[in-house]
């Protein structure tokens, strides 16, 4: 009944000792200070409920849990966010079963077109891996068709979503350089 007794005080002097690392390292890895707190509050009652064999290692096991935590917040809230997007794109598409007007079709119509030149743009690599991901490969198979580590493959894509977003934002409709062209000339500029 002592060694009980003396869990609780073991774990206040545990949690007032390594709380202030765990918060720092969530914060630095979600940029949400609310959040860490919470999620060092889940890394700590995790502590409390299952602590590890040896206590010893208790800074290597707070370190591996808080990784954890702090990775699913991340996939969850991306996931959360990417939900979100797709849903205000269906709604803001009109996609409520009647047929898209012939602008919207237009302009869907030019939008795969720039994707397409931009696309082309990219290294084989970069195309490769976009392609595959919006197709709906797994990471293992996308760094088989690459022959890369697995490991890398969300690194990978990252990267590879930054240079297609910054080639596509300088990527311009050719008829929209004509356009400011004659407005040019009109003005005497």
């Amino acid at each position: 009944m002592e060694e009980n007794a003396r869990i609780p005080e073991l774990f206040q002097r545990l949690f007032q000792q390594h709380y202030p690392g765990v918060a720092r390292k969530l914060y630095a890895l979600t940029g949400d200070y609310a959040a860490a707190e919470d999620l060092a509050q889940e890394v700590f009652l995790r502590l409390y409920r299952s602590p590890p064999d040896r206590l010893d290692a208790v800074g290597a096991w707070l370190h591996r849990v808080l990784t954890r935590i702090g990775y699913d917040y991340l996939r969850q809230r991306a996931s959360g966010k990417a939900l979100l997007d797709k849903e205000t794109a269906r709604v803001a598409s009109g996609s409520d079963g009647s047929a898209p007007s012939g602008e919207t079709e237009v302009i869907r119509e030019w939008e795969k077109d720039v994707v397409r030149r931009v696309l082309q743009k990219l290294s084989d690599r970069d195309r490769t891996a976009l392609v595959l991901r919006e197709e709906g490969y797994s990471y293992e198979e996308i760094a088989a068709r690459l022959e890369v580590n697995p490991k890398i493959v969300g690194t990978l894509l990252a990267r590879a979503e930054e240079r297609l977003k910054k080639k596509y934002g300088q990527e311009e409709d050719p008829s929209d350089e004509k356009r400011k062209q004659t407005d040019r000339r009109g003005t005497g500029l």
